[in-house]
């Protein structure tokens, strides 16, 4: 780890603290980002602590108006920033890594109590794939585009080569379940390929891309280069995607608002990558790996089963149906029945909060339609939670058997700590299953027979299937979906070549015409 720069640390580590030092003041309240400065916005709202169900802090509630002076601030730094070389922009992208790294701890502290999510899991997942994410975009830049390539024509008589022009102002959105990671898997490429920025985080989880800007100003970004404006989507994300200034926009969240931003974008012909649902199946063959058992559990589980990649629909032969159940149930429920591991995310807990009120009735409303479709709750639902957490939004993971592929509960989004297990007999009746939803985010295959594992990953529709494992991420992969679950990739590779422009530029050598 790299110790940052002490002229800011000091200045950076007081912002954190001030925050961590008061964790239900309603009074403290966070501001936009413009230019390189902090501003009041006109309007401001609460934001809640999952685990308590009770506001903790005041965030802007941004205009359009807000929208407008970041895009202005965002479109007068692009005339120099793009100017800038590739390898000014990836140091400057590295120091921002320096100094989160230096704060893990403590950023992963207000991840938690803003998001839901236990505090050691953003230890050791959210804050440093943040950090990854810079380092590596930085890196790879260096690589991907400030090398030309030159190719000569057969005549000998032109040089051609590629240059990577940045597109301009990019509007980025990013959703409330891995706030700051998903955050910086968007800003990293977009700024190290040249672009400034006008970001919109989720306003259920602004704290920690707040604190981020500070990282900003402090290690020397430009003004203007990166700005933010914390509202609403009908508000501020809405004018982000209808401002003729910029040019591009990067969303991840739900399929029926990513179907609206592309639709609005079209009118104006912008780039866009959406990055949105899932209802990922899980397949599990009769000779499956029995040391898999926590690891298929997890894939339902991890982060309250908030994470767009998360196992909804387990398929299991039916031979070891029986036997599966008994094995995954049981995993299920240390996590359960343990009061120490489902609670609040300030302690040592493996499961937290639904990160709102309206998500956590969302889900407990599809348990309640499992019930009524006649499925079997094996173990899960509405779990009570002590100590200060009695107005928290708790729900334990949650198995269910016992219902049709035409059920709800097994064709929508649910997002939560829910998994329908359902059984199935031959390798061509499970594929054309797990293929009949609307989505194509991700899936997995579990099987000692790797012949089975890669027939059955290959016809999978899905923009990445695990074999044997889950979420086993390489950023030099290609990242989205197909479908409803999106369009475009993201990757150090695929980012990079949707935040800039690839611009050919063919030179006659020749001394005479």
């Amino acid at each position: 780890m790299t110790t940052a720069n002490s002229n800011y640390r000091d200045e950076f580590k007081s912002v954190i603290q001030k925050l961590i030092d008061s964790p239900d003041n309603q009074h403290e309240q966070l501001t936009n980002f413009i230019g390189n400065e902090f501003v009041e916005s006109e309007k401001c709202m609460d934001s809640v602590n999952p685990a308590t169900g009770k506001p903790w802090i005041k965030i802007p509630n941004g205009t359009a108006a807000e929208v407008d002076n970041a895009v202005a601030a965002a479109k007068v730094a692009f005339k120099t920033w793009k100017n800038t070389t590739v390898q000014q922009r990836s140091a400057l992208l590295n120091k921002v890594a320096n100094l989160v790294e230096e704060f893990n701890d403590e950023i992963a502290i207000l991840e938690s109590r803003d998001q839901g999510k236990p505090i050691g899991l953003a230890k050791v997942m959210d804050i440093p794939r943040c950090v990854q994410n810079f380092r590596d975009f930085a890196n790879a830049a260096l690589y991907s585009l400030s090398t030309s390539k030159i190719l000569e024509q057969p005549t000998g008589k032109c040089v051609n080569y590629v240059k990577h022009d940045p597109v301009g102002v990019a509007g980025l959105i990013s959703p409330w379940n891995l706030p700051l990671y998903l955050l910086s898997f968007k800003l990293a490429p977009a700024l190290v390929a040249g672009n400034t920025v006008v970001c919109k985080p989720s306003e259920m989880t602004s704290v920690t891309a707040w604190v981020l800007m500070h990282v900003f100003k402090l290690v020397g970004f430009p003004a203007g280069v990166v700005n933010m404006v914390i509202g609403e989507g009908r508000s501020a994300g809405q004018r982000l995607v209808d401002h003729p200034d910029v040019h591009l926009i990067s969303f991840t969240g739900s399929t029926l608002i990513g179907k609206k931003i592309q639709e609005d974008s079209a009118k104006m012909n912008k780039k866009v990558s959406l990055e949105m649902g899932g209802k990922n199946p899980g397949i599990v063959y009769s000779n499956y790996r029995k040391s898999d058992i926590a690891t298929i559990a997890r894939s339902s589980f991890l982060n309250q089963g908030e994470i767009c990649l998360c196992t909804s629909r387990l398929f299991v032969q039916r031979p070891i149906l029986e036997d599966f159940l008994t094995s995954y149930v049981e995993e299920a429920k240390k996590v359960c029945l343990k009061n120490f591991t489902v609670g609040d995310p300030s302690s040592q807990v493996q499961i937290g909060a639904m990160n709102s009120k309206v998500h956590f009735e969302k889900v407990k409303k599809y348990i309640d339609i499992a019930k009524s479709e006649g499925g079997t709750i094996l173990c899960g639902g509405v779990k009570e939670i002590s100590n200060g957490c009695e107005d928290g939004y708790f729900i334990a993971p949650t198995v269910i058997v016992g219902l049709p592929d035409s059920s709800q509960v097994m064709t929508d989004e649910i997002f939560g700590p829910v998994v329908c297990i359902t059984p199935f007999d031959t390798a061509e009746e499970v594929i054309e299953r797990a293929n009949s939803t609307s989505y194509g985010l991700s899936a997995t295959v579990w099987s000692a027979n790797t012949d089975e594992l890669l027939n059955t990953a290959n016809e999978l529709r899905a923009g990445t299937v695990w074999c044997n494992t889950w979420l086993a991420r390489e950023l030099s992969m290609p990242f989205g979906g197909c479908k409803q679950s999106g369009t475009g990739r993201e990757g150090l590779h695929d980012s990079l070549h949707f935040y800039s422009d690839a611009k050919t530029v063919c030179v006659n050598l020749a001394s005479k015409y």
